[in-house]
């Protein structure tokens, strides 16, 4: 973040103030996590905070510290309105352009308050006022870490924001594999154990919390898989009978796609899933090395994210959108 940001951002946060906070649409780990530590730091600096998430966010994500006091806007619209259109500071996290937001897009383009963005994405949009973004960052928690630090105020960081700041590094470093964990990753990771973050805990309340319908769901995703050795490229798919079958619920698929990255030689996997309520195919890329699904995503289906990790999405059948996937992959250099 620029000096001259953190300066001006120290002073507009030096009076209490009504703030929105906002992930994007279908929040992870990261977007919750972010969200949550900044609305726990803003309280100690006595705003009156409110999260906003545009739906429902994943069931493993409820443990989360005053995840209780989320609001969620397709639930209540009008209440949340309300809120957004008196917030005079309103933070953006985990995405860079409004359309992420889905149709609370629409109340957002209208508001007349400051808007912070904190991101990681490329290609960021250009309607905040203050845009912290920065794509060498592995997630968005350790940036509101940074930003926490960049405002002075390390010492404000105590174990409820060390615990979601710690839940969003986990989930989007992949438990710390993914490339752009770094060596300040992990030194940050000390610092939040030491400040009282549940390592061992945490891992356990994110991924080893299965249902059985979940269990089960997760068996005919991986009988689903295809395997295009010749092209170093791996997919699953879902279809909305599927989902129906073993009582899907918002959370379930999370993580599926990177079983394909599994197998010996794969570089490219995909997911698809087919979501008939709103007439798409929902779609998660992920890759190893440099092929860039960030590219792929946003060239070929409405989406976008980092180089190894996208989403897009598709509104032909699933059986058209995948013989579309067949088709591109034989025409790409992996």
């Amino acid at each position: 973040m620029k000096k001259e940001d953190s300066i001006a951002l120290s002073e507009l946060l030096s009076t209490p103030k009504k703030i929105a906070i906002i992930p994007h649409r279908s929040p992870d780990g990261d977007a919750m996590g972010s969200t949550l530590a900044l609305y726990h730091f803003l309280l100690k600096l006595d705003h009156q905070a409110t999260v906003i998430s545009p739906n429902e966010f994943p069931g493993f994500l409820d443990w989360l510290p005053s995840a209780e006091t989320v609001l969620v806007y397709e639930n209540d619209k009008e209440n949340t309105t309300k809120i957004l259109q008196e917030a005079e500071l309103v933070f953006t996290l985990d995405f860079n352009a409004l359309h992420r937001t889905g149709e609370m897009e629409q109340v957002l383009n209208k508001l007349k308050a400051i808007f912070i963005m904190i991101d990681h994405h490329q290609s960021p949009d250009d309607f905040a006022k203050f845009t912290y973004s920065d794509t060498s960052f592995g997630s968005t928690c350790e940036m509101i870490y940074n930003f926490i630090l960049q405002l002075g105020k390390k010492e404000l960081i105590d174990k409820t924001i060390a615990n979601c700041i710690y839940t969003g590094i986990l989930t989007d470093s992949g438990s710390f594999r993914f490339p752009k964990t770094t060596g300040t990753t992990h030194r940050i990771i000390a610092e939040l154990i030491d400040l009282g973050a549940e390592n061992t805990t945490i891992p356990t309340l994110l991924f080893d919390n299965n249902s059985y319908d979940r269990l089960q769901l997760l068996g005919r995703a991986l009988q689903n898989m295809k395997v295009f050795p010749e092209y170093k490229t791996t997919y699953i798919s879902l279809s909305q009978e599927e989902l129906d079958t073993f009582h899907y619920v918002k959370g379930d698929t999370e993580g599926i796609v990177n079983y394909g990255l599994t197998i010996k030689g794969i570089v490219f996997a995909a997911i698809f899933i087919e979501h008939k309520d709103e007439n798409i195919v929902k779609i998660s890329f992920r890759s190893q090395g440099d092929f860039d699904v960030n590219q792929f995503a946003r060239a070929h289906f409405n989406g976008g994210g980092h180089i190894n990790a996208a989403g897009g999405k598709s509104n032909l059948s699933l059986k058209d959108t995948i013989a579309k996937f067949e088709q591109l992959i034989t025409q790409i250099k992996i």
